[in-house]
């Protein structure tokens, strides 16, 4: 079989596997990311190797992954995009200091947990070839993380986005986001500086310079973008194409930087502007690709890296993994939720939703795999603990907030109230 013929085959795999997961899991009400999630697992070692082992390897032979490995770069490079396109800063400044408060608790807790953990876990899963600083960081910066569509999406299908819960919720998961990535931005220099492939203090320097000129004048140059959508209510081919072109020239400078080319495409999100009908255009125009093909693309070569063999012998670090990203994430999410004065049911709410992960945390785990700072074991355990805590929001989320109690909070909101954040659900 020719490589272009096998690539065919492989994405109709994987599409078709995607759908069928996403709806199955759709029907048990969890979102359908979570499915496609899963069936990235299935078509792995996990359960395709063990299955058919001479099916996998005819099927995704390793020569055979770097065209796949390709195809998701720029899935991710999109997908990053449309998430810093439904990040919007001056959205995060309308719930004051409950969502300051509980997004900083809910990033803080967690990573120091995790920094905690990695004392017991580094000698495990690591070797001196990772400085325990870089494997501490690296583990503390993802067990942070909020799945930002992913929640959306969970609150957009239970009709709780424009509740004051889901408003909070939000909020606090795009600041997770923001902060998030910047500290994996600062783990990615350090790691790339100690083993020689960027100089600290260029990555540094240069990392800054470029997201003053992006905040500065990038965005000013964006407008422009939106002048021509109002004046005429469409951008044409040539318009959209060079938005693209401008996407995967800021990809390139963060990675020519020495940090990784999904912080560029997630920084252009963040910066271009933010009026709800041309954030929703463009998500429209660019969302389909990655979702329904690119995307799932990455959800299998993350299978691909998982085994859930490599567990064996590794079930109290994973048993003590899960429980401290539940306890530091959920936990200080909750505290710090009544501590603003929020009632038990949505203080434990808002824990509930902050402790979903999905595919940015995947996001994550790829990134620290791809330089060498977890190990294969590690890569797997930090997946199942991905999986779990993203399975587990839907059905608590069902027995703390009802959905017949989240509707009869939620504000009747029509079409000219719709908030832009509606725009994430779809890259969820």
């Amino acid at each position: 079989m020719s490589e272009i013929a096998r690539l065919i085959v492989q994405l109709a795999v994987i599409v078709l596997a995607a759908r069928v997961f996403g709806s199955i899991f759709h029907r048990i009400r969890q979102p359908q990311v979570i499915g496609e999630m899963f069936a990235g697992i299935v078509l792995g070692p996990s359960l395709l190797g063990l299955v058919a082992p001479s099916i996998m390897a005819s099927l995704f032979p390793l020569t055979s992954l770097k065209y796949l490995n390709a195809l998701s770069q720029i899935g991710l490079v999109l997908f990053m995009f449309l998430v810093g396109l439904g990040v919007n800063p001056r959205e995060l400044r309308k719930h004051g200091h409950a969502a300051v408060l509980v997004s900083h608790v809910s990033i803080t807790a967690p990573f120091a947990l995790a920094v905690c953990l990695a004392l017991f876990v580094y000698p495990r899963f690591s070797d001196s070839s990772v400085s325990f600083a870089s494997f501490a960081l690296f583990l503390g910066a993802a067990m942070s993380i909020t799945a930002f569509p992913v929640l959306a999406r969970i609150l957009a299908e239970r009709k709780m986005l424009y509740s004051g819960l889901g408003t909070v919720a939000i909020s606090c998961a795009a600041v997770d986001d923001v902060t998030g990535w910047c500290v994996l931005a600062y783990i990615v220099m350090v790691v790339r500086a100690q083993h020689g492939t960027s100089r600290l203090w260029l990555t540094f320097g240069g990392s800054l310079a470029f997201v003053a000129i992006m905040v500065l004048a990038g965005s000013r140059v964006l407008r422009w973008f939106l002048r021509l959508y109002e004046e005429t209510g469409y951008l044409s081919d040539n318009m959209l194409a060079g938005i693209l072109l401008l996407v995967f020239a800021s990809a390139l400078a963060t990675e020519w930087l020495g940090i990784h080319l999904l912080f560029g495409a997630f920084l252009i999100g963040v910066v271009m502007p933010k009026k709800r009908n041309f954030v929703k255009y463009l998500t429209n125009k660019l969302e389909f690709l990655p979702s329904a093909l690119l995307l799932p693309t990455f959800f299998a070569l993350t299978g691909l890296r998982t085994s859930i063999t490599l567990l064996r012998g590794s079930v109290l670090p994973c048993i003590l993994i899960i429980a401290v990203a539940i306890l530091g994430k959920m936990g200080g999410s909750m505290l710090a939720a009544r501590l603003t004065g929020m009632s038990r049911r949505d203080a434990a709410g808002i824990g509930v939703l902050m402790n979903t992960r999905g595919l940015m945390e995947l996001v994550i785990l790829n990134i620290g795999r791809d330089i060498n700072v977890i190990s294969p074991a590690l890569f797997s355990v930090m997946v199942v603990m991905a999986l779990f805590t993203t399975f587990m929001t839907s059905p608590l989320l069902e027995w703390i907030c009802p959905t017949h109690s989240a509707l009869a909070e939620a504000p009747r909101i029509g079409a000219k109230g719709e908030s832009s954040l509606d725009t994430v659900m779809l890259t969820g």
